[in-house]
């Protein structure tokens, strides 16, 4: 089903249509999440603020970046002379059901030892196999690596941080088959535009709400820590709450569907100056929401109050589904902030 998929969106192009749950054709967007996700949806932020499990991106590339039908050989030729980053992905011919993704790297990982006479150019491109699982798609033999609910997931999450991968993905532009080789390119190091655009679409997810705690001019992970900890000891321990987590170009909204604590609060992003997870590492053990982890992980975001310059306050969060991690939700928080309020 998955190939399946593919295949449409590959020979549609850029035509336009109204995808199903799981498509990932014309203009829309294949699901993209925060860290990883059981299912699919397809359905616009926009369309609704009642809670959904899986966030979502809106830019799909997969025209430029799957490659079903090509050999191992052919994507080297393809990506060996182009910069770090540029990949494609194939349907692997040595595992029915599984993918091959091709990789150009900056260097040969030391754990590899290069053949006698082989080209250099070509020992940059590594290989990776995607496999699938009952719930999606994850990367062979990487332990640390989660499963995704889509292909087009886990190519955009790694585009954010390569986690087991020696380089971070860029996404194309441009079709690499016909692509001018530009080592020089600005992007090189930076967001890629295609991902920028993707970053300011959004994305969202549930998380469990905790606590606001006041933390005067203390901002970065020293005020998450204060947080954690004024949280942590207070008797009895504040009520808490699902809540949806969105986050865009245009700041940081929480909803509370149950309306338990509040019903809407939004942060703009030239008010948030930092996220990140508990320096202390400190767990989250009294959730009793269903499914969700006994020890989660704690993060929080400081933003400033409003009409305040240097009063800050840390919202704090626990991770609520195992499959969309706390890790995943701080980077892209911060990769938002990139070019408009960068993180302090």
């Amino acid at each position: 089903m998955l190939r399946q998929q593919l295949t449409v969106a590959h020979h549609m192009g850029s035509s336009t249509v109204s995808p199903g749950p799981h498509s990932m054709g014309g203009q829309s967007s294949p699901s993209v999440y925060f860290g990883l996700s059981r299912r699919g949806s397809l359905s616009s932020l926009a369309e609704s603020d009642l809670v959904q499990t899986t966030p979502k991106f809106v830019k799909d590339t997969s025209k430029f970046w799957y490659k079903p039908t090509i050999s191992r050989e052919e994507a080297i030729i393809m990506l060996k002379d182009k910069r770090p980053g540029t990949f494609v992905v194939r349907d692997s011919n040595s595992f029915p059901g599984a993918f091959g993704l091709a990789l150009k790297v900056a260097t040969v990982p030391p754990n590899v030892q290069t053949k006698a006479g082989a080209d250099p150019a070509s020992e940059l491109v590594r290989h990776f196999l995607i496999e699938p699982t009952p719930k999606g798609v994850r990367l062979r033999g990487c332990s640390n690596e989660p499963v995704f609910g889509s292909l087009a997931a886990l190519v955009y999450q790694h585009s954010i941080t390569p986690l087991a991968l020696p380089y971070k993905l860029v996404l194309p532009e441009s079709d690499p088959a016909g692509e001018v080789s530009n080592p020089e390119s600005p992007h090189s190091s930076e967001v890629p535009s295609s991902a920028a655009a993707l970053l300011a679409q959004g994305a969202a997810c549930n998380v469990l709400y905790l606590n606001t705690v006041d933390t005067e001019s203390l901002t970065g992970p020293q005020a998450v820590a204060k947080a954690a900890k004024v949280t942590f000891s207070t008797d009895p321990i504040p009520k808490t709450t699902v809540v949806h987590f969105k986050v865009s170009s245009q700041g940081i909204t929480l909803t509370d569907n149950n309306r338990k604590l509040f019903f809407r609060r939004h942060y703009p992003v030239t008010a948030v100056t930092y996220c990140g997870i508990d320096p202390e590492d400190r767990r989250w053990t009294k959730s009793n929401v269903p499914g969700a982890p006994t020890e989660a992980k704690i993060f929080g975001f400081i933003a400033r109050k409003q009409g305040g310059v240097s009063d800050n306050a840390c919202h704090l969060f626990a991770e609520l589904d195992p499959e969309q991690p706390a890790f995943a939700i701080v980077n892209f928080v911060t990769k938002v902030m990139v070019g408009q309020n960068k993180v302090k």
